[in-house]
C-alpha cells in the first residue's frame, strides 16, 4: 500500500499546486493509468499476419501484433533474457519478433521461438513474452498494462453503438500527427473535458459546434454517461451526441463534408464525442472520425497523438485532402497545446489557488473528482 500525503480536495474547485507538480504523485497517477485501459490506436494498423504496433504509457510499452491465426494479442516490450525493448518503431510488419540484444526470437503469439547458448536445461516454454490485457472494439485497439483492468462489459457496448453507426471498423488512417505539451497530464485532460474556453480560444471550432455555447452541451436519448465518482469494477465510458451549427455538414474550414460518408451515418446536422478511462478520447463527424491519445511522460510532459480515420476504400487526392481533414483538430490542438502551457506555467506560482468551476465544465468537475476517489484509494 502507498503512504503518499495527498493535498486535501475543495470540492467545486480546481486541484491544488502540488497535484500538479509533484513526482510522487505522478508516480502515483502512473501506477493508477497504467493499471486502466488506454487506447493504443486503430486496428488498420496491423490488417494482416506479421504486422504490429508498439504502445507506450510511461517506462511501459506493449507490441500489439496480429498472429497467423488472425488473432490480436498484446505483449509487454520487454526481453525475457535481460529485459531489452524488442520493438523499437511505432509500427512494423516482422514473421518473428527478435530482441536486437541478443537475438532471442518470439513467435508472434509471445511464445519463444528460439534462444541461443542456453544449455539443455533451458526452459524455453517458461520464458514467453509477458502477455497483456488487449481488446479491440469497433475498429479501435486497446491494452492495459495491470493483471486486472476494469471491466469493459459496460464501455465495449456504448462504443459499438457509435463505431458501428460511423463504420470505424471499417476504416483506415488517413493523418496521424503528434503534439508535445509542456504541462501535467490532468491539465491536459481537464481542458479537453470542457468547452468554457472554446469561445475565446477556439474561434474555428466554436463557429461550428453549438458545444461551444452557453447550454449547448446536449444529452440525448441514447448517449452513455457512465462517470460516476466512485469505481464500480468497469471502466468509465462517456458518449455524447452534440449538434453543429447550422448547416454545417462536418468538422472544415466552411463546414462542408471533406471524405465520403462512413458507415450508416447521414449528415444529421450532428457529431458524437466518446471518451473511455483517462487518456483516450473519440470525436465521429459523419465522413471522418478523430483519435485522441493522450500519453503522460514526465511530471510536466504530456504528448497528444491525433489519429484522423476516413472509411477504408477512401483515396487520398481524390476523395480527400489530407491537409483539409486534419486542419480543424490541428489549429484546435496547437491552441490547447498554448493555452494549457500558460496554464501550468499559473498553476506552479505561489500565487496559484484552486479556482470554482463555472456551469460550462461539468464534464471537468467529474473527471477531476473521479481522479480524487481513485488516486485517493491508491495513496491509502
Amino acid at each position: 500500500m502507498n503512504t503518499i500525503h495527498l493535498p486535501r480536495y475543495e470540492e467545486g474547485r480546481s486541484l491544488a499546486r502540488a497535484f500538479y507538480q509533484l513526482p510522487d504523485i505522478f508516480q502515483l497517477d502512473m501506477e493508477m493509468l497504467q493499471n486502466r485501459w488506454v487506447c493504443a490506436g486503430h486496428v488498420s494498423d496491423i490488417p494482416d499476419a506479421g504486422d504490429f504496433m508498439t504502445a507506450e504509457l510511461g517506462v511501459e510499452s506493449a507490441i500489439v501484433a496480429r498472429g497467423g491465426d488472425g488473432v490480436v494479442r498484446a505483449m509487454a516490450n520487454v526481453c525475457r533474457h535481460r529485459g531489452s525493448r524488442i520493438c523499437t518503431v511505432a509500427r512494423g510488419h516482422a514473421p518473428v519478433l527478435t530482441c536486437p540484444y541478443h537475438a532471442w526470437t518470439y513467435h508472434l503469439d509471445g511464445r519463444l521461438r528460439h534462444a541461443r547458448e542456453m544449455g539443455e536445461r533451458f526452459d524455453a516454454a517458461a520464458h514467453g513474452l509477458k502477455a497483456l490485457p488487449v481488446a479491440v472494439i469497433g475498429g479501435l485497439v486497446f491494452v492495459s498494462f495491470g493483471d486486472r483492468p476494469p471491466g469493459l462489459e459496460r464501455a465495449r457496448e456504448a462504443l459499438l453503438g457509435m463505431t458501428g453507426h460511423f463504420g470505424w471498423e471499417q476504416a483506415k488512417v488517413a493523418v496521424r500527427k503528434r503534439y508535445s505539451v509542456r504541462a501535467n497530464w490532468k491539465l491536459v485532460l481537464e481542458n479537453y473535458h470542457e468547452c468554457y474556453h472554446c469561445g475565446p480560444a477556439h474561434p474555428e471550432f466554436a463557429q461550428l459546434h453549438v458545444l461551444a455555447r452557453p447550454g449547448g452541451r446536449r444529452i440525448g436519448a441514447a448517449d452513455v454517461e457512465a462517470w460516476g465518482a466512485a469505481p464500480d469494477g468497469q471502466e468509465t465510458v462517456r458518449v455524447m451526441h452534440s449538434p453543429m451549427a447550422d448547416g454545417t455538414q462536418s468538422g472544415s474550414r466552411t463546414g462542408a463534408s471533406l471524405a465520403p460518408l462512413m458507415g450508416r451515418a447521414a449528415y444529421d446536422g450532428g457529431c458524437v464525442f466518446a471518451e473511455l478511462g483517462f487518456l483516450s478520447a473519440f470525436l465521429a463527424y459523419p465522413d471522418y472520425g478523430v483519435i485522441y491519445r493522450f500519453l503522460p511522460t514526465s511530471v510536466l510532459e504530456t504528448e497528444m497523438e491525433v489519429l484522423w480515420i476516413v472509411d477504408a476504400g477512401a483515396q487520398e487526392g481524390r476523395d480527400y485532402d489530407p491537409e483539409a481533414l486534419c486542419w480543424l483538430w490541428d489549429i484546435t490542438s496547437l491552441a490547447d497545446k498554448q493555452i494549457i502551457e500558460r496554464n501550468q506555467l499559473g498553476v506552479l506560482s505561489r500565487a496559484y489557488r484552486p479556482g470554482p468551476f463555472s456551469k460550462m465544465e461539468p464534464a471537468t468537475r467529474q473527471y477531476v473528482e473521479r481522479y480524487v476517489n481513485e488516486i485517493g484509494a491508491l495513496a491509502g
